[in-house]
C-alpha cells in the first residue's frame, strides 16, 4: 500500500499534529514502508494457531468473586469534609 502526501496531511490533521510541507514526503515513505511490512504478515500461515496473550502458557490468577465493602471505610472517609456514618454527605443539587 502506498501513502501519498494528501494522506499524510489528513492523518496529521486527524492526529492534531503539525507537519511541515518538507516533512510530508519522508513521512509518506516511512508510512508506506511500515504498511508494506504489515502486509507481509498476511503471508504467514496462522491456521490452527490459537490467539494468545503471551508466548508462555500461563493461567490468570483468580480470586473468589465476593462483594465486600473493602474493609477500609475509615481510610476512604478520613478526608471527607462531611460524613454521616460510613457515607459522604454532599449538598443537594436537585430540588
Amino acid at each position: 500500500m502506498s501513502v501519498d502526501r494528501d494522506t499524510v496531511r489528513r492523518i496529521a490533521q486527524l492526529a492534531r499534529i503539525r507537519v511541515e510541507e518538507e516533512e510530508l514526503d519522508p513521512l509518506a515513505n516511512e508510512l508506506s514502508a511500515i504498511l508494506g511490512w504489515i502486509e507481509q504478515l498476511d503471508e504467514v500461515n496462522t491456521d490452527g494457531v490459537k490467539p494468545m496473550t503471551s508466548v508462555e502458557a500461563m493461567e490468570m490468577k483468580k480470586r473468589e468473586d465476593e462483594v465486600t465493602d473493602g474493609f477500609c471505610a475509615e481510610d476512604i472517609l478520613a478526608n471527607a469534609p462531611k460524613r454521616e456514618g460510613n457515607f459522604f454527605v454532599v449538598p443537594k443539587v436537585v430540588e
